[in-house]
């Protein structure tokens, strides 16, 4: 696998930097498929981003499914993240 030059590395982390979490995960997927053997590896690691995150990027690429189910606007799938926590006023039902 033949690496980019320096000032390409820069030009990339630079360019990643600026991206949303969706185009980070997007544009990182693109770079590795371009590569070679260990061309995954060399992508997370120029990124900083982990192998997990950037097969999660290729699956989505290749799979149009799964962009799909990304709402427009939002950077992940629904239903992910925390639950809401109870607010103070259902809390008080609770205390007595």
């Amino acid at each position: 696998m033949q690496k980019y030059t320096e000032e390409t590395e820069r030009q990339m982390v630079r360019s990643f930097s600026s991206l949303s979490e969706k185009d980070k995960r997007h544009y990182a997927a693109v770079e590795a498929l371009k590569l070679a053997y260990g061309g995954r590896r060399y992508i997370s690691q120029l990124f900083g981003i982990s192998e997990y995150r950037l097969r999660k990027g290729i699956n989505e690429i290749k799979n149009p499914i799964l962009l799909a189910e990304i709402p427009k606007g939002k950077q992940r799938r629904p239903g992910g993240g925390r639950r809401k926590t109870l607010s103070k006023k259902n809390l008080t039902n609770f205390t007595s």
